[in-house]
């Protein structure tokens, strides 16, 4: 695609162009940021694209993007993103910039049966565009950025506003559209999480089998690591992965030589980490019974009699209706919105409007065909 690109760096340039694109009835939006690099990541660039234009946004040189706020806000200007979460968490938390009409390219594939929604695949697919992606996992941050990166990311986003025209199509064709502009609407509301003093383990993956001792390690160790991502300014994984921190708190080694000897860690990482490691380790042994954590619990509530029943009828129909419509099942509802279903029991469309997780669509479009088997569960 032939289009004009340029770099915008100055404030003033920004709010002119900022101007010009309130213009449009829809642009596309990509960013680019540096989690891989630093352990507060950042926005490191923003793209913006036009049918004529695409400009390429140095938020680290600007710092104040408030001139876009605007142009976001529109509700009648459509942004188009494509795995739009990350992004709309990120302008918000760095820009306090907040989206209205939102439409999500990803979010439009997977409601129309298309099994593979990356960019480069979906772009592949439809267009018989091979992108290049060699600059996707650079460090964004660095400045000056090479005229190449600079290129990569302007044309990165180019291909959105034709791509979003020919998946709109289709949706209406199909009928779907409302369901991707509903799902679309609810998107552009996510938020960051706020920071909360909860442990740390209560996020990591394999926590929760651990007997209370080996928790009081892990968490020690997931602090100590912490503590030295934020002092090195870099990502927790490239201090010590997650698998190793596993096999620490699970071997609670005390000696350089146990450390060793589990093989959890380089010969660098035992040289920068390795008696630190073993000390925190052997503090936390030292945590008071009475002080032990508890990972949360995860029992369920006991359901209602029969509920247990209508979800697997509830499940049984999705399965074959999104076979039928040729989509993965999740789509259609997920398992937390079953069970809602379910334990609800509605036998009517006024009693299903009492389910809160359904959306306007899943009500209009299924509301009848879920009162039906409701019915007909045991």
């Amino acid at each position: 695609m032939d289009i004009e690109s340029r770099i915008i760096d100055k404030s003033t340039d920004l709010e002119k162009t900022a101007r010009s694109l309130e213009k449009e009835v829809a642009v596309a939006v990509d960013l680019e940021a540096d989690s891989m690099y630093h352990y507060q990541e950042k926005v490191c660039l923003v793209q913006i694209a036009t049918k004529k234009i695409s400009v390429v946004i140095d938020p680290l040189a600007i710092k104040d993007l408030s001139s876009l706020k605007p142009l976001f806000s529109n509700p009648v200007i459509q942004k188009i993103f494509h795995g739009a979460d990350y992004d709309i968490r990120s302008l918000y938390r760095d820009f306090d910039i907040q989206i209205n009409n939102l439409f999500d390219t990803e979010l439009a594939c997977r409601f129309l049966g298309i099994k593979e929604t990356g960019l480069q695949a979906v772009l592949k697919k439809l267009f018989k565009i091979d992108i290049d992606k060699k600059y996707q996992k650079k460090d964004w941050s660095k400045r000056p950025l090479p005229e190449e990166m600079i290129t990569y990311a302007s044309k990165d986003v180019i291909y959105l506003l034709p791509l979003a025209r020919m998946l709109t199509r289709r949706l209406e064709k199909t009928g779907r559209l409302a369901w991707v502009l509903e799902e679309c609407e609810d998107l552009s509301r996510v938020r960051p999480e706020l920071p909360n003093k909860a442990p740390l383990f209560n996020r990591f993956k394999g926590a929760g089998r651990l007997k209370a001792r080996s928790l009081a390690v892990l968490e020690a160790l997931l602090q100590f690591r912490k503590h030295i991502a934020k002092k090195k300014d870099r990502p927790l994984f490239k201090i010590i992965g997650n698998d190793p921190l596993m096999k620490i708190a699970k071997a609670r080694p005390v000696t350089l030589r146990r450390l060793k000897g589990i093989n959890a860690l380089s010969e660098k990482q035992i040289s920068m980490y390795g008696k630190d490691l073993i000390q925190v380790v052997a503090d936390a042994l030292k945590t008071p019974e009475s002080e032990l954590p508890v990972y949360p619990s995860n029992n369920s509530t006991v359901l209602p009699n029969g509920v247990s029943a209508r979800i697997k009828a509830l499940k049984a129909w999705r399965v074959s209706k999104a076979k039928a419509l040729e989509i993965d099942p999740g789509m259609l509802c997920n398992n937390a919105l079953i069970t809602a279903i379910a334990i609800q029991n509605s036998r009517d469309t006024e009693s299903l409007e009492k389910v809160k997780e359904m959306k306007r669509w899943q009500k209009q479009v299924f509301g009848s065909e879920i009162i039906t088997v409701l019915k007909k569960a045991p």
